[in-house]
């Protein structure tokens, strides 16, 4: 049993694929990147199985999310980005461009 829920454009070579199926005779959802390409067209190695057993209390978690759960406001992006001393990607790739940035001043 396959039967191709939905999909969920990720980038223009990539979709996400929602699925039931049975794969080794255990039947769930299967959520899965598949993707389009020159060298390889199909779904990748990245994804998820939900089983049978657990999907009741996934769509409990799923329907537990609220649009206001995923609102974050500037105040709480900036008082993250400073949690626990932490730097950000962005952080250290500012960091980055500033030493090379000194180094070219040395020369």
């Amino acid at each position: 049993m396959e039967k191709d829920l939905g999909k969920i454009k990720k980038n223009d070579f990539t979709d996400i694929i929602i699925r039931l199926d049975d794969f080794g005779g255990r039947p769930g959802v299967t959520i899965r990147e598949f993707v389009t390409g020159d060298r390889y067209t199909g779904f990748t190695k990245s994804g998820v199985k939900i089983h049978a057993a657990d999907l009741p209390r996934f769509k409990e978690m799923i329907n537990s999310i609220s649009e206001k759960d995923l609102e974050t406001s500037e105040v709480e992006k900036d008082s993250k980005k400073t949690h626990s001393g932490q730097k950000t990607l962005s952080d250290e790739s500012k960091d980055n461009e500033e030493e090379t940035e000194e180094n070219f001043d040395d020369y």
